[in-house]
């Protein structure tokens, strides 16, 4: 077993299958003739696909991740824990934001065809986010990344919305990255103003799960002016997954502290099952199983799953030492941002140049074929923008 204790080689492992599984499942989501469970259910549907569990499992990480990175910092000397909070939240939303307005942007009145206007704002998050090593100057920092901001302020100028209501940038949805950012606000300010008490992120998770159930029910409705503006009062199921991770972080740090790691993985099985349960038990009362929905039944299923696919890492990953499995996709898990990131100078690209995939590509079985190598190419390629110190940092 990893005896690192500033590192869980099982969550890097976790992260970057998700990762990957996640470029795979947006990049299939136009292929005609693949099979319908590996795709979105629809909204009306009672219904789980293969990609309405990736986002609950990253969310999932993502609480994971919220411990030990404060255990990390703390050990650095590092104790601005809640600025550094507050700008990584804000900065996930800001871009959030951005990404969000993508698919409302009007040609017919823009000043830039959209793949244009997308690759470039891509490019100004790469000069704004880029983690500058200690070699580069701080003069040639702040040349970059004032270029990033210049660059992103003339786009905010350019930029026309194709909506009858708005003409400029909107609010439309807080895209993944901004809903990652609000779950990673509300939960890494319990861990930290609760001292990572075990007991106290229980309840917190208990709470969100509930407050779910609630709004489901209708006696949230009083929070609806709120909801569309400030995903704090949002409907719960996002804070749920992230709360989830974090419990189950203060859960392993406290058993590998006294040696009884194993008990995690019966803990962890006890609770999915106990989950599963529940999930299928609400369905019945609380719309169905909906990823769209946000309903309670999706929250507590996906959860479920998240628990047993990471009780299967902490096996193979931290006991049995089988880390090398996953080197291939290593990438996506150390710089799982840069390679969200990544794609999207792919497809404007594609688009700009009116390339084609041959038909035996773009459809059944050979699309699933391509969606698999572009999302190896797309960790490929973060790997190698690593090695050139390229890789962003929030």
């Amino acid at each position: 077993m990893n005896s690192e204790p500033s590192r869980v080689r099982s969550i890097d492992a976790f992260r970057a299958v998700t990762m990957f599984l996640m470029i795979f499942v947006n990049d299939l989501d136009d292929v005609p003739n693949t099979p319908q469970w590996i795709h979105h259910a629809k909204m009306n549907a009672d219904a789980l696909g293969l990609a309405d569990t990736i986002f609950p499992a990253f969310l999932f990480i993502v609480g994971l991740s919220i411990p030990f990175a404060f255990q990390n910092r703390i050990k650095r000397g590092d104790y601005h824990a809640p600025f550094r909070i507050i700008m990584r939240s804000f900065a996930l939303i800001f871009m959030g934001f951005f990404f969000s307005n993508i698919d409302s942007y009007s040609e017919a009145y823009g000043v830039l065809p959209r793949p244009v206007w997308e690759s470039l704002l891509v490019f100004s998050f790469f000069f704004i986010f880029l983690n500058y090593t200690k070699n580069t100057s701080a003069l040639k920092k702040y040349l970059l990344q004032g270029f990033g901001w210049a660059l992103l302020i003339t786009l905010s100028v350019l930029y026309r919305s194709k909506d009858p209501e708005h003409h400029w940038l909107h609010f439309t949805w807080w895209e993944i990255l901004g809903l990652i950012g609000w779950s990673y606000l509300v939960c890494a300010l319990i861990y930290y103003y609760s001292k990572g008490i075990l007991w106290i992120q229980a309840a917190a998770w208990i709470f969100f799960m509930f407050f779910n159930l609630d709004f489901h029910f209708g006696m949230l409705h009083f929070l609806d002016p709120l909801r569309d503006y400030i995903w704090l009062s949002g409907n719960g199921a996002m804070q749920a997954f992230t709360m989830a991770g974090v419990f189950v972080a203060v859960l392993y740090m406290r058993l590998r502290e006294s040696g009884e790691l194993r008990l995690l993985l019966t803990g962890m099985l006890l609770m999915a099952v106990i989950l599963l349960n529940l999930g299928f038990i609400v369905r019945y009362f609380s719309g169905g199983i909906s990823k769209v929905r946000d309903t309670p039944s999706w929250v507590l299923i996906c959860t479920a799953i998240s628990l047993v696919v990471y009780a299967i890492f902490i096996y193979v990953v931290d006991f049995k030492n089988k880390f090398s499995w996953f080197k291939i996709i290593k990438p996506a898990g150390d710089n799982a941002f840069t390679c969200y990131i990544v794609p999207g100078l792919f497809y404007p690209l594609f688009e700009m140049t009116n390339l084609q995939y041959p038909g035996i590509i773009s459809e059944g079985t050979g699309g699933l074929i391509k969606c698999f190598v572009f999302a190896f190419a797309m960790v490929w390629l973060t790997g190698l923008l690593e090695k050139v110190n390229i890789k962003l940092k929030i």
